[in-house]
């Protein structure tokens, strides 16, 4: 079982979470606000963005960016690719020296038409074997829905695509790896 750490409560955040949990994975998910991080911890439900989805009880919340990194496996950063940067100068210095790092945002920095995996790259120090990109194209609502889709994870490191597939493969979303 991995720990997985996402790190943002948008709707993609929200459902990855979810898909984590279904496959048997322990998730603790970063919110940024304290009221929507209560709430998905009182209701299973993120009323903000799935506001008819029940989430699992594997999904801790938190509001500390430290109490969501420690021990994880897995690290999923689910934040606005604008804000990516700002986020990660934040968090670096919590990552455990060895997860492998996931980005699931779309689009690329404005500013310097990096994509997310070289800004990940860039403001953590981790080697590009240690990130991989989760990427579809996937609907949010419609995997919350379990609604039946595939991914693809890609990584240079064969055996952490591998391992992030297992640890996101549920009964409704299919994960497919390469390099």
């Amino acid at each position: 079982m991995a720990q997985v750490a996402v790190m943002g409560a948008g709707s993609w955040g929200t459902t990855l979470a979810k898909v984590f949990a279904d496959a048997g994975s322990e998730v603790r998910l970063w919110v940024r606000r304290a009221e929507l991080a209560e709430t998905i911890a009182t209701t299973r439900i993120n009323a903000d963005y799935l506001p008819d989805i029940l989430l699992p009880k594997a999904i801790a919340t938190t509001t500390d960016a430290q109490e969501a990194l420690e021990a994880a496996d897995i690290v999923v950063f689910a934040v606005p690719s604008q804000t990516m940067r700002d986020n990660l100068a934040r968090w670096s210095k919590h990552l455990p020296a060895d997860a492998t790092l996931v980005s699931i945002s779309k689009g690329i920095e404005t500013e310097t038409l990096k994509r997310m995996s070289e800004v990940i790259a860039e403001c953590t120090g981790a080697s590009a074997d240690r990130i991989a990109v989760l990427s579809g194209p996937n609907l949010a609502r419609e995997i919350a829905d379990e609604q039946v889709a595939a991914t693809v994870i890609a990584c240079p490191d064969e055996d952490r695509a591998k391992a992030v597939q297992l640890a996101v493969s549920a009964p409704y979303l299919r994960p497919y790896t390469n390099t």
